[in-house]
C-alpha cells in the first residue's frame, strides 16, 4: 500500500494552482492545495482519465485555402488523441463549409464530434 503524491498544475482558470493528488493503490485518497472546486475536479480527472480537445485541419477542395481547422466538440481520452488525428489525415471535404459543421461525426468511435471551426466559402473562379 504505497502512496504516491501527483502533482498537477490547474488549467482551469488563471490562478494556474499546483495541485497535490495522494494516490493508493490506484485511487485517489486526497487532493490538497486547490483554490476553486472546478481546480480539485480537474486535477483528480487529470491523474485517472486525462483527456484533451483536439484541434488539427482537414484537406478541403474547392476552396481558398488548402486545409480547414477543425476541432473536437468535446474532449477526447488523451491516449486516443493520436489515433483520432491520424484518421483526419484521410478526410477531404469540399467547400462551402460552416462554422460548426460537423466534418466527422463519432470520431474512433468515442462519442465526439469533429467541427469546422470556421467557415469556408467556394474559391470564385473568373
Amino acid at each position: 500500500m504505497a502512496q504516491e503524491i501527483r502533482c498537477v498544475n490547474c488549467i482551469v482558470c488563471p490562478m494556474s494552482c499546483e495541485i497535490s493528488v495522494t494516490m493508493e493503490d490506484g485511487k485517489i485518497i486526497d487532493v490538497s492545495n486547490f483554490a476553486c472546486p472546478r481546480g480539485k475536479n480537474y486535477a483528480m480527472e487529470e491523474v485517472t482519465a486525462p483527456k484533451r480537445m483536439l484541434t488539427s485541419t482537414v484537406k478541403i477542395k474547392n476552396a481558398f485555402l488548402p486545409l480547414l481547422p477543425v476541432v473536437s466538440s468535446e474532449p477526447l481520452p488523451k491516449g486516443s488523441v493520436a489515433s483520432c488525428a491520424d484518421a483526419l489525415r484521410r478526410v477531404t471535404v469540399a467547400a462551402p463549409v460552416k462554422q460548426g459543421d460537423v466534418i466527422v461525426k463519432n470520431i474512433c468511435g468515442l462519442g465526439a464530434d469533429i467541427v469546422a471551426s470556421r467557415s469556408m466559402a467556394v474559391l470564385a473562379t473568373n
